[in-house]
């Protein structure tokens, strides 16, 4: 199977506000959803599952970013990363990273790779 083969649409990119976060219900059979961060036409796509104890990061629905909108930070420790690659840069977690989801944009639609267990 080809990479482009196991991609799905995960939204339409103007689901996902420029400069927030939207967050995805698990897919059915699934314990854990997924989030997505913008910046224009690039999109980071990660678990929602904080490395520490596993808990979602969001304390309300698309809340994943902290005020200044510069990192993503996790509502239960405060845990802070990088929205680049996920790397905790502060908190209990600090230098692990998110689990990331493979993902581009293609036209206006948000495209993932597979999606860990």
């Amino acid at each position: 199977m080809t990479a482009a083969m196991a991609e799905r649409e995960l939204c339409r990119l103007e689901e996902i506000p420029d400069g927030g976060a939207k967050g995805f219900d698990p897919a059915p059979g699934r314990f854990t959803g997924v989030f997505a961060v913008r910046r224009g036409r690039k999109v980071w796509v990660y678990l929602n599952a904080c490395p520490h104890l596993g808990v979602s990061l969001d304390i309300a629905p698309d809340r994943f970013l902290d005020a200044r909108r510069e990192h993503i930070q996790c509502s239960t420790h405060g845990a802070l990363f990088r929205i680049e690659d996920g790397f905790c840069l502060k908190g209990p977690c600090a230098g692990e990273r998110l689990t990331a989801i493979a993902a581009r944009v293609d036209g206006d639609a948000v495209l993932v790779g597979p999606i860990p267990e």
